[in-house]
C-alpha cells in the first residue's frame, strides 16, 4: 500500500493508503478529501481535481500531458511548478509519502 497525506488549505492533514495503480483522485474520494469535487469522475474533462504537490514529489511524477496542462488553465490559482489534476496522477511505490495540498477552491 501506498501512504498519501491531503492536506486542507486551512492546514488540516488526511492520511490514507492506496494501492499502486490507483489515481491520487481515486484515493481522495475514496478518503472523503474535502475540496476533491472531481466532477468529471476521473475523465480528465475538468479541473475540480486539482492539487499542489509537493516539491519532493513533483519531479517523481510522469508529466503532464497536453489535455491536463490545457485543463490546468482552468484551475483556481495554478502553479506550474506544483499544479497536478489528480486523476491524472497514478500512484506508484516511488511515490509512497505523496503529500498533496488542495486549494482553498476548485476553478
Amino acid at each position: 500500500m501506498i501512504t498519501v497525506t491531503f492536506e486542507g488549505a486551512d492546514g488540516t492533514r488526511m492520511t490514507t493508503q492506496a494501492r499502486p495503480g490507483t489515481t491520487l483522485m481515486e484515493a481522495a474520494r475514496a478518503a472523503s478529501v474535502p475540496g476533491i469535487l472531481a466532477e468529471c469522475g476521473g475523465a480528465c474533462s475538468c479541473s475540480t481535481c486539482h492539487v499542489y504537490v509537493a516539491p519532493d514529489f513533483f519531479d517523481l511524477l510522469e508529466p503532464a500531458g497536453e489535455m491536463e496542462l490545457d485543463l490546468l488553465d482552468f484551475a483556481w490559482e495554478p502553479d506550474p511548478a506544483r499544479s497536478r489534476l489528480s486523476c491524472q496522477v497514478v500512484l506508484s511505490e516511488a511515490l509512497d509519502g505523496l503529500v498533496a495540498r488542495v486549494p482553498e477552491r476548485q476553478g
